[in-house]
């Protein structure tokens, strides 16, 4: 089959499409625009299989950048799912929904391929002695996904396709590499990756990691015990605190590599990190709702911003380094053997020069222990079974128990207590974050943020 020539889709029916793909991030702004910046064909198929890299530009002059992974067939055959538009005689649709346009990436990953089109070249990376997905390789959708796509083959390796594409590694890819490289048991090890060169811009494509066989996501494993055996999930706290702690130390464990190496906070740092905060408290609290939910906080935002203030004079110290940054319950599995924690790409919405800034290790803690918060009071929410009394406490000192007793102490502040005043205002934030996206999108979840931000309210200054 010819290539079809991409600039000749319909950018009403491209906008349309686009709109209608899960992990399309933009849904919530305008489009001005929707155009195919640059298109390869990475295997002839059949079917075949089409990159293409397309623009949505926004009123405000911004732009974000889409990873299109297409599959082609003649239009003879009537295929129907994912369709975007037929053009030349044959049909465009998303590969996601076949696998057979899908499994060609097995061979191009085996074989280290490099493709060069007009404007640009694609890399497969394989490591040598590894051995790749079959050509005959069975694939499968993984479907839970929403901001990037990711396939099985052989139920050996797990391919992830980033969606949106900024410019320069995505931190999934380094940060795995990292970890693998220095064996770091506790995560999916790296296998491959793909990424694009040319004119508009080197960013990586794709990432491929070993497939974990049995393991249990972490969200789904705490639901399920605190209906059946909470304290059991409580005690398996101590382990998955103490592999954060190791992955943190394993992070902050190489002076040579300027992405990774430690840095001393500036007061400039620790300042800036205090004043963002702050305006996010008093951005919130001047339109906060008048709802009964939000009682325990109404008209309390000067009381939280002096709060913020008097813990950021005890609240400093330790190192800057490389983290996970969005790290939660549903980022972890329970494997037969360990702990294994996953999706290190930081907040998608963020940009990817901010997702790879060094930062304290305790925001990943900070991240853990609201997650605990969450998970008590969805057991409520979605199961109708209430977290023991007393549960998200013990879970907490549990996790935290096992990282400190596990990380680096030289990457902390001084002292356990000034470790945990600083974790107190990166609880804080994580929690006034949670607020506006409850708000905005979870109306009865609002208390949940809510009891947090009282909590932290109530707790002692040291």
């Amino acid at each position: 089959m010819a290539t079809p020539d991409l600039a000749r889709l319909d950018e009403e029916r491209l906008s349309e499409w686009l709109l209608s793909r899960r992990w399309f991030g933009s849904k919530a702004q305008d489009l001005s625009h929707i155009g195919v910046l640059d298109t390869v064909t990475l295997h002839e198929g059949p079917p075949a299989l089409l990159l293409a890299l397309i623009e949505a530009r926004f009123p405000t002059g911004t732009h974000n950048i889409y990873q299109l992974l297409l599959g082609v067939r003649p239009a003879r055959e009537g295929w129907t799912e994912g369709h975007l538009e037929d053009i030349d005689g044959v049909t465009l649709y998303d590969a996601v929904a076949d696998p057979d346009a899908v499994a060609g990436l097995a061979a191009l990953l085996g074989s280290s391929a490099t493709i060069e089109s007009e404007r640009a070249t694609v890399d497969f990376y394989w490591p040598e002695g590894a051995e790749p997905p079959g050509p005959g390789a069975s694939v499968r959708p993984v479907g839970a996904e929403q901001s990037n796509s990711s396939f099985v083959f052989d139920d050996t390796y797990v391919l992830k396709a980033f969606r949106r594409l900024e410019a320069g590694d995505n931190p999934e890819l380094e940060m795995t590499r990292f970890l693998t490289e220095r064996e770091f048991p506790n995560v999916a090890a790296l296998a491959g990756w793909a990424d694009y060169r040319g004119e508009l811009m080197d960013a990586t494509l794709a990432v491929v990691q070993r497939f974990i066989k049995g393991g249990r996501d972490g969200w789904e494993l705490a639901l399920d015990e605190i209906g059946s055996d909470p304290e059991v999930f409580v005690a398996r706290m101590a382990e998955l605190g103490a592999v954060i702690g190791r992955m943190h130390t394993t992070l902050a464990s190489d002076g040579t590599d300027p992405a990774f190496a430690p840095e001393e906070p500036s007061v400039e740092s620790t300042s800036l990190i205090t004043a963002t905060i702050d305006e996010q408290i008093e951005r919130l609290f001047v339109d906060l709702p008048e709802l009964e939910a939000l009682e325990p906080i109404a008209h309390r935002g000067e009381e939280v911003r002096d709060r913020l203030q008097l813990l950021s004079h005890v609240g400093s110290g330790g190192k800057l380094i490389r983290q996970h940054g969005d790290l939660h319950l549903g980022q972890t599995l329970l494997a037969p053997d360990r702990w294994i924690v996953l999706d290190f790409e930081g907040e998608p919405a963020r940009a990817l020069i901010d997702r790879r800034r060094k930062r304290s290790c305790l925001r990943d803690v900070a991240g853990m222990l609201r997650s605990f918060a969450y998970a008590a009071s969805a057991s409520q929410l979605q199961r109708d079974t209430p977290a023991p009394e007393g549960w998200e406490d013990r879970t907490r000192e549990s996790f935290l128990t096992g990282y400190f007793g596990a990380v680096d102490q030289s990457l902390l502040p001084p002292g356990e207590a000034a470790s945990r005043t600083l974790l107190t205002i990166f609880e804080l934030e994580k929690a006034v974050y949670e607020l506006r996206y409850e708000l905005n999108n979870r109306p009865d979840w609002v208390r949940i943020p809510v009891a947090g931000i009282a909590r932290l309210l109530e707790e002692p200054i040291p």
